[in-house]
């Protein structure tokens, strides 16, 4: 049985509801969270909430996002504090809003967890309760938020450092049209996308990634070819799949020679007996 309900303005209702009702799991998608986002989270969670409550977060750190302001570090570290469990991760190219409480209500919405989407756009979406349909809703989130980076808390405060100095460097910019001052505003965006990758790969290579980001597919689409995998995989993971920039980061090289990481990892998946070739298509073994 699923009930479920269209929210438009009483969206942050119904949110503050699903926060309220969490007891073991919280799930949160929101390419943009700021500290109204944060505090709102907060504010509708109780003390034993927070204790007993795993908390997933899903995000883009993406650099643009932080020197524009739609989405603040600081917030999120203030957030993660008062948790006992928490998993942060961050994906490039996130889109989805999705709000999930245990397996017994899901909120898929155009909202993210800022002022705007709170309070002062006109934001849409529907509320669903069911443990099958929130179950699978549940289930998907997390496995899309495997193949991102996962952010310690440690991570998190060596970012917000960057992420300051980025903001900083990007107001100066924004002020003036001396070249250094453009230089230097460059070379924090680069220090940024730098620090993401590292955090992406996690001591890693980068077929790693792709490997995780094959079987995912596999799941979603079934057999694939890999003509079709690769524009799948480059839509997931823009920041590791640039067809027009070689970039060498702690002696790695990125950019036009990912393609070939996608063929480390389908042979590895395959030598593993995770997946196999029959043709041209890819499938998974079980």
């Amino acid at each position: 049985m699923i009930e479920w309900r269209v929210l438009s303005r009483d969206w942050k209702e119904e949110l503050s509801s699903l926060l309220q009702t969490a007891r073991r799991n919280l799930i949160i998608s929101s390419p943009y969270i700021t500290n109204n986002g944060s505090l709102f989270v907060v504010e509708n969670l109780t003390q034993k909430n927070q204790i007993n409550l795993n908390l997933r977060i899903l995000t883009d750190l993406s650099p643009i996002n932080i020197y524009q302001g739609v989405t603040d570090p600081a917030a999120l570290k203030k957030l993660i504090s008062i948790f006992n469990e928490v998993r942060l991760f961050h994906l490039p190219k996130l889109h989805a809003k999705v709000y999930v409480a245990d397996e017994s209500c899901a909120i898929i919405t155009s909202a993210n967890l800022t002022a705007g989407g709170l309070d002062h756009n006109y934001e849409y979406g529907i509320r669903l309760i069911g443990r099958n349909i929130v179950g699978e809703i549940s289930q998907d989130i997390t496995s899309y938020s495997e193949l991102g980076a996962m952010i310690t808390s440690q991570n998190l405060d060596n970012y917000c450092l960057i992420a300051d100095r980025l903001s900083k460097t990007y107001k100066k910019q924004q002020k003036s049209i001396i070249k250094s001052v453009q230089i230097e505003f460059e070379h924090e965006v680069l220090t940024a996308e730098d620090e993401l990758i590292r955090l992406r790969l996690a001591g890693g290579a980068m077929h790693t990634v792709f490997a995780k980001t094959i079987l995912y597919l596999l799941k979603c689409y079934g057999p694939l070819t890999t003509e079709r995998l690769h524009p799948k995989i480059q839509a997931i993971h823009p920041d590791l799949c640039d067809d027009n920039i070689d970039r060498v980061i702690d002696g790695e090289n990125f950019g036009k020679k990912w393609k070939h990481a996608v063929r480390t990892a389908q042979q590895q998946l395959k030598k593993k007996g995770l997946v196999l070739l029959s043709g041209e298509l890819w499938k998974l073994t079980s």
